[in-house]
Parts: C-alpha cells; sequence; structure tokens
C-alpha cells in the first residue's frame, strides 16, 4: 500500500518511519525542505496511486482546516483523507461535509503513543464509514502495537467518533499525571522519612495494582534529574482535556477527577509546584512536549 503523510514533526515523521519499516510505502509532504519528499501538495497528489490515501498529522484548529481544504483541491473524488491530529470531534463533521461536496472521503482518528510510538505502536481510535475504515485498515494495522488488533485499534463508531474517544482518553490521562503528581509532592514533602522517593516509586512498577507506563515515565523523569530541578512547574494543556469538561457540562456528566486535573494545570501557572514539574516532566517523557526551564 502507498499512503501519503502530510505533516512530518515529531509524532508524523516517526509514523512515516514505522509504516516504511512495516513495508508500507509513504510520500510524506511538509513545509521545511529538510524532512519532506515532495515539493507540494500537488507533488504529493501526483505520487499516490488512486484511489489516493492522504494522513494528515497537523496541530487542530485552523492549520488543519486549511490543510484538509488545501488537499482537497489536488485530490479526485474517492480518494480517502484521514485525520490523525488532536481536531476537536465538532470539526469532524464540517471537514467531512466538506470533502463529501468534492466527492473524497474522511476518516478521523485519534493516535496515542506520543514520541515512543516509532518503538511501540500506536494506539488508534477511528471512526468513519466501515468501508472506508476497511479499505485504511493495513496502516491501522502497521501503526498499531503487536498483539491483538483489538487491543491498539478500534472503529468506534462513524465520523467524529475517533477524536471523541481520544478527547476522553486525554481527559482520563490528565487524571492520572495528577494523581501521581500528587503523590510525588506528597512524598517528597516527607524527607524527613522517606529517603529515596525515586526507589519508593520504582519499587511499585511491578507487583502493586497501580503500575503502569505513566508510572514508569515518572521512575524514568526522577532518575534523569531527581528533584527536577531543571523543570519549571509551568504545564500547558492541549485543549482535549478543556474539551472533555465542556462535553461533560452540556451532558450533565460528572467528571470531577478530570474537571480538577485541568484546573491544577491553571494553578501551575500562577506559581512553581512540586507537582507540577512532575506533570511536566511527565508530558515531556510520554510526549516529548517542551518544557519550561527553572
Amino acid at each position: 500500500m502507498h499512503l501519503g503523510i502530510i505533516g512530518l514533526g515529531k509524532m508524523g515523521n516517526n509514523m512515516r518511519a514505522r509504516l516504511r519499516e512495516k513495508g508500507l510505502e509513504v510520500t510524506g509532504y511538509d513545509p521545511n525542505p529538510d524532512v519532506t519528499d515532495v515539493s507540494s501538495l500537488a507533488d504529493l497528489a501526483a505520487a499516490l496511486p488512486a484511489p489516493r490515501v492522504v494522513w494528515v498529522m497537523v496541530p487542530s484548529g485552523k492549520i488543519t482546516d486549511d490543510v484538509i481544504h488545501n488537499v482537497a483541491e489536488v485530490l479526485s473524488p474517492g480518494d480517502l483523507v484521514i485525520d490523525g491530529g488532536n481536531s476537536r470531534f465538532t470539526d469532524d463533521a464540517v471537514h467531512a461535509e466538506f470533502l463529501a461536496t468534492k466527492g473524497i472521503k474522511f476518516i478521523d482518528v485519534g493516535v496515542s503513543g506520543g514520541i515512543w510510538g516509532l518503538e511501540n505502536g500506536y494506539g488508534l481510535m477511528a471512526g468513519g464509514d466501515a468501508a472506508d475504515v476497511e479499505l485504511a485498515m493495513p496502516i491501522f494495522d502497521a501503526l498499531r502495537p503487536e498483539g491483538p488488533r483489538e487491543e491498539g485499534f478500534v472503529h468506534a463508531g462513524p465520523t467524529g467518533a475517533g477524536h471523541y474517544v481520544k478527547m476522553v482518553h486525554n481527559g482520563i490521562e490528565y487524571a492520572l499525571m495528577q494523581a501521581w503528581a500528587e503523590g510525588y509532592e506528597l512524598l517528597e514533602s516527607r524527607s524527613d522519612l522517606v529517603h529515596d522517593v525515586t526507589g519508593s516509586f520504582k519499587a511499585w512498577q511491578r507487583g502493586t495494582v497501580v503500575r503502569s507506563w505513566l508510572l514508569d515515565l515518572l521512575v524514568k523523569a526522577l532518575e534523569e534529574d531527581p528533584d527536577f530541578e531543571k523543570i519549571a512547574g509551568y504545564v500547558e494543556d492541549s485543549g482535549e482535556g478543556r474539551w472533555t469538561v465542556h462535553d461533560a457540562l452540556d451532558r450533565a456528566v460528572p467528571v470531577p477527577t478530570i474537571s480538577a486535573a485541568i484546573f491544577a494545570r491553571f494553578v501551575s501557572r500562577q506559581k512553581d509546584s512540586p507537582a507540577m514539574k512532575a506533570v511536566a516532566a511527565l508530558r515531556n517523557q510520554f510526549g516529548g512536549h517542551a518544557v519550561r526551564t527553572s
């Protein structure tokens, strides 16, 4: 199978590499001449066999809107566009309807795995027509982790379902990171009693009910910088946590833990705290997100 990828940043570049490792042919386009395979979207379209499959992997919002409109000008009826970025699920219907006017198909896919996806594979959550999802299945099978398909991929429902599931996934992620961060701050505050905070977390990595990949990443971050001296306790949010809370409010679904995690990030922008340093370190570990230095 031969597909195109638009957007070769941290995620897109690694995804291109993993797809190629799995035997798929990939042509990538990015404005950065150091990473792109072709010089324009028109060249990308010309390089792909019909029906073309183009994976869009750019930041959500206006950038995604612009890319979808621009690529539609060089594609043909019957081609397929996959939005694998962190778009808000409400944007998916808009994009699908626009592309449908040109006879172009659309799938939305939530992608989790961060900078580790190249090695470990990506968790994938798709929304769209079943026939379109089936057409793209070789791509999903190449990107997902080894093992049963259902443990790394889901066709969650119609257009918008993939990004909705990823939104909720990220809301849960916010809450989990906040719990780890608060536990870190409490342990760190009792240096009179607990002399090895890093070792305490490390001792939980096997056999305990809280073992997880986030715990592994927290241990890794602590081993690299035990007191988080190089990291400021300022934490950004990608937007998906906010969207989760917004939708929960619209549906009167209680999400107090996720909500508290969002507000804790706002607190981090007002003062430095050990807990927020831990959250910033975790985001850097799994996603390569930039941190502010102390």
